[in-house]
């Protein structure tokens, strides 16, 4: 059995921001549109009328601000609002595997590391663009990695069960290193033309090396203290795009083959899941939720956050005690905690603690205690 740790993390960021600005002058223009070209449907009752947005509303409901996507035009554009992204020959990279490859490299360099130093690739994230091959090892090819490679998907939680994965084939011996990656294009099932979701998501993709602590050799290296995870099924949060779509016709373009969710009723769940489960977890390693010294947390909802925070502390929240990125990566899904952790840890002293946790669709949570060399 070999103690484990992360030893580099790395962040793929798009080109192109949309801010709130932008994106509601979007909205707008196709509400408007809406409205008119139904004027008479909406006068008789047949058909309700669009309600426009605002960068306020946005703001105050979730403490986003702008996001990174991947395609900006089609986005904006009123008589589209999706992105566009063209299919590739199978012959080239795939968009996911070129966003994991950017996010891989970075983690590569911080942890010393080349890909002959990997033994296996985890691809997981919220949605994967194919079946089959599995994208990891197209990921796997693409950076001259041999070994193994697999994909998996708990939704926003996909980070830290792959983190828990790979640790357990470290801890076995199964591997030296595992290269662990989160390409997220969570734009692409999201319905820019429902007003109570249009601004959640953005686009990125992060990696995290886990290692034999034996053979780390980076700066940025964390000891894994401890995984635990829970799954509690519900539908409060759910897509129900999948290949079984063309078996009914019914369905094709549905409300439903986007994302869909119960904002108020995850709120209501999810926060007292998170607290209990990162309490009950330090509790289990003998620590306390006072020696924590930062809670990287999933990166949905500024409101979710600062609350969770408080029921684990029983205060608010210090500034750099719960690191919020999502103002201007917005909820990038598996991505977040570990953009927040990528960008937060090097101000950190040796020895300190650091929760790194994830919440999402399934329900599906996840807690992985870290300490800093």
């Amino acid at each position: 059995m070999h103690n484990v740790v992360i030893s580099g993390t790395g962040l793929y960021t798009p080109a192109n921001s949309i801010s709130n600005d932008e994106l509601v002058e979007s909205f707008n223009a196709y509400v408007q549109q809406f409205n008119a070209d139904n004027a008479a449907a909406i006068a008789s009752g047949e058909v309700e009328a669009l309600s426009e947005s605002s960068s306020g509303f946005i703001e105050k409901a979730s403490g986003i601000k702008s996001r990174f996507v991947m395609d900006k035009a089609g986005i904006l554009d009123p008589q589209r609002m999706t992105p566009s992204i063209p299919e590739r020959s199978n012959d080239d990279w795939g968009i996911l595997c070129e966003m994991a490859v950017g996010a891989a490299k970075d983690a590569l360099a911080r942890a010393g590391k080349t890909a002959a130093d990997i033994d296996g690739v985890i691809v997981a994230c919220s949605n994967l663009q194919r079946g089959y091959p599995a994208v990891a090892i197209e990921v796997q090819a693409a950076l001259g990695i041999q070994g193994f490679g697999y994909d998996m998907n708990v939704a926003c939680s996909s980070a830290t069960f792959g983190i828990q994965a790979a640790a357990n084939s470290v801890q076995l011996g199964q591997a030296r290193a595992i290269l662990m990656v989160n390409p997220e294009i969570c734009t692409g099932h999201l319905n820019f033309r429902d007003r109570d979701s249009h601004f959640i998501f953005g686009d990125a993709a992060t990696a995290v090396i886990i290692e034999r602590a034996d053979q780390a050799t980076s700066n940025y290296q964390f000891d894994i203290v401890g995984t635990k995870l829970i799954t509690q099924f519900s539908n409060n949060i759910r897509n129900n795009f999948g290949f079984l779509n063309r078996c009914a016709e019914e369905g094709v373009g549905a409300r439903d083959k986007l994302f869909v969710q119960e904002g108020r009723k995850v709120f209501k769940d999810v926060c007292p899941m998170v607290a209990e489960l990162i309490a009950a977890h330090l509790a289990e390693n003998q620590l306390n939720v006072g020696d924590v010294k930062r809670f990287w947390l999933h990166q949905a909802n500024l409101n979710m956050n600062l609350l969770i925070a408080r029921k684990l502390l029983g205060r608010d929240a210090e500034p750099g005690e719960a690191p919020v990125i999502l103002d201007t990566y917005a909820n990038t899904s598996s991505a977040g905690s570990v953009i927040a952790l990528h960008k937060h840890q090097e101000d950190l002293p040796s020895g300190a603690l650091g929760v790194l946790s994830s919440f999402g669709a399934g329900y599906s949570i996840g807690s992985v205690i870290l300490r800093k060399h």
